[in-house]
């Protein structure tokens, strides 16, 4: 986990460079403390209401509010208009004028901006649950659900921008990421089998919510977002201790959430990885001087590699043989865990709970609801039974409808088995395969464009007058010769 230092690093370089970095961390720290401070001062889960609730001589509780109110259609028009000039200013910035101040400040506009002002809603990350909604309305597996024209535009805009210009929405305008960003002051390494094993949950992730919301059962993303207690200043304690605990993290490890469970940079990193135009360390030419080699917190860096010598090609065609014998192997037995889990995924389902208390409490649950216990555990199901004998329903329906949810269920639990399935295996597939590379580079996929990268390059400092030419001329020289 030490992040370890290149032993050729000049010293040369390292006195050229200024105390950006310094500077950076600083504001981010004053960042953090005032909006702190803002939270702190109206948060509800801390108890502190400015206008707190009537005391009821019923036992009656206020219910929790989830999301915030709608706002006007003007306020979608203009959360879209701001976004997608964020974008616009976050590729300018990552591309032609390759200043990480500027991407540093822009994030701390959209950590304001649409999460303590907008209140995390809507958000990028979690339109994919809306669109996925929106499709599952249109093919007959939930009823009565219309897309709202805000969340297909930050659903899309940012795909569109990394399908450009990379991962720009990751890098200075999303939420999630930029409180992140902020509190990565001291990020150590990751061993490359933990990175690649974590890696793969933000696959698994996208697929459950794709299930969940396609079938109109639940919005996990939102549900289990473990910042925007944060931005709303208000949530269960358990979220609270969650997204504090990933801040935590996040001093040491650069990014948690970004890069070990949010589902949206799983899309994203997969259009960067064709996207038009992609973040580059060097303003031209690297030079392969090695100095940005460890300067990456999010293991995004990839080395020069040479051919495989003669010896060892057939060895390595047998390794991507065998990847591509196992690859078949991993989605059937995917899918056949789906479909052995698929009632347990069915347990998320509302009606599903509520058919199976009915039938485990019998008859006595509708008839005589007061008789039940009133203990806190048991609070929420007695409510349900008693809300739903209120409606005077037959149960013979509601067993109707989880019956035919459960064959949906089987079709989807199938189905995103075969999806972990074909995720595991291409991770596999990419793992056996070797591929050439004339120079340091970022990862496409993993590379959130934060800029950090730029200030180790000697072609840099020279472009920004921060070193002379003939500095890198020694500082190459001395680099070669080590």
């Amino acid at each position: 986990m030490k992040r370890r230092r290149n032993p050729e690093f000049p010293e040369l370089l390292a006195n050229a460079v200024p105390n950006s970095r310094r500077r950076l961390i600083g504001a981010a720290i004053v960042t953090l403390w005032i909006l702190g401070m803002w939270w702190a001062g109206g948060a509800k889960v801390l108890g502190i209401e400015r206008f707190p609730p009537p005391e009821f001589t019923t036992p009656y509780e206020m219910p929790k509010v989830e999301t915030p109110s709608p706002d006007s259609p003007f306020y979608e028009i203009v959360d879209v208009i701001v976004l997608a000039a964020a974008l616009g200013v976050s590729a300018l910035l990552s591309h032609r004028w390759r200043n990480r101040t500027g991407l540093f400040a822009l994030a701390i506009f959209g950590l304001v901006w649409f999460g303590f002002v907008r209140r995390g809603c809507v958000c990028s990350i979690g339109a994919i649950q809306n669109v996925a909604q929106a499709l599952g309305t249109q093919a007959g597996l939930t009823s009565g659900y219309v897309i709202s024209f805000g969340a297909v535009a930050f659903f899309v805009l940012p795909l569109v921008f990394a399908l450009l210009f990379g991962r720009t929405f990751c890098a200075g305008v999303c939420p999630l990421g930029a409180i992140q960003e902020l509190v990565a002051v001291r990020p150590q390494r990751v061993p490359a089998w933990v990175d690649h094993a974590l890696g793969l949950f933000p696959w698994v992730y996208l697929g459950l919510a794709v299930l969940y919301a396609a079938t109109g059962t639940a919005y996990v993303i939102c549900e289990y977002d473990p910042f925007v207690a944060f931005f709303r200043r208000t949530g269960s304690v358990e979220m609270v201790i969650f997204g504090a605990s990933l801040l935590v993290v996040g001093v040491f490890v650069g990014r948690p959430y970004c890069r070990f469970l949010c589902p949206y940079g799983a899309l994203l990193g997969l259009c960067s990885k064709v996207a038009n135009k992609r973040v580059r360390i060097p303003p031209e030419d690297c030079i392969r001087c090695r100095l940005c080699e460890d300067s990456c917190p999010y293991e995004a860096i990839l080395t020069p590699t040479e051919p495989l010598p003669p010896s060892q090609r057939p060895r390595a065609k047998r390794r991507v043989l065998a990847a591509l014998l196992v690859f078949p192997v991993f989605v059937v037995a995917g899918g056949a865990v789906g479909y052995v889990v698929h009632p347990a995924l069915q347990q998320l389902d509302f009606e599903t709970r509520l058919a199976g208390w009915l039938a485990v409490r019998g008859e006595e649950a509708t008839d005589d609801a007061e008789a039940a216990p009133r203990n806190e555990e048991d609070k929420f199901v007695h409510d349900a039974i008693d809300a739903f004998a209120k409606t005077r329903q037959p149960r013979e329906a509601l067993f109707a409808r989880v019956a035919a949810r459960k064959r949906l269920f089987a079709v989807g639990g199938t189905l995103l088995g075969l999806w972990v399935g074909l995720v595991f295996g291409l991770k596999w597939l990419q793992l056996a395969l070797h591929r050439v590379r004339r120079e340091f580079e970022p990862d496409p996929q993993r590379c959130v464009a934060c800029g950090r990268c730029f200030w180790y390059c000697p072609e840099e400092q020279v472009r920004r007058g921060w070193i002379e030419r003939e500095q890198l001329v020694q500082i190459v020289d001395g680099v070669r010769q080590s």
